[in-house]
């Protein structure tokens, strides 16, 4: 069985998350679900996310997880040699859901969940004519 292309990257209990699964799942939409909590941020993707997205759009500085970091780990996180360990670190800082649309998509990376387009990145029309 081929694995998926599209992997959707976050934390179970988020209720974001949650909802991107399921709308996946309904729409019957075939991805691989990366826990952050079980498996940990992957160094290599977390760069290429990085490099892809930028800090800004990749780093929930509205969280309980960013208001519990001390003022140090805040710092860090806005040092770019040093965001990557603390996101590693701290993997509810990372915006959720990530998705990894696969190679050929553009853009091949989203943060967040934006049915419409994720109906165009799966290539599924939401507005049948």
């Amino acid at each position: 069985m081929k694995t998926p292309d599209i992997v959707l990257y976050g934390i179970p209990n988020c209720d974001t998350v949650r909802k991107a699964r399921a709308w996946c799942d309904s729409q019957c939409v075939a991805y691989r679900f990366h826990d952050f909590k079980k498996s940990g941020v992957p160094e290599i993707e977390l760069r290429t996310w990085l490099q892809a997205l930028g800090p800004d759009a990749l780093v929930n500085r509205r969280g309980t997880t960013w208001r519990q970091l001390d003022e140090a780990s805040q710092a860090a996180a806005a040092d770019q040699s040093r965001i990557a360990e603390v996101l590693q670190a701290n993997p509810s800082l990372i915006k959720r859901p990530l998705v990894d649309w696969g190679s050929e998509a553009e853009p091949r990376f989203t943060v967040g969940f934006d049915e419409p387009l994720w109906g165009r990145q799966s290539g599924i029309s939401l507005n049948p004519a």
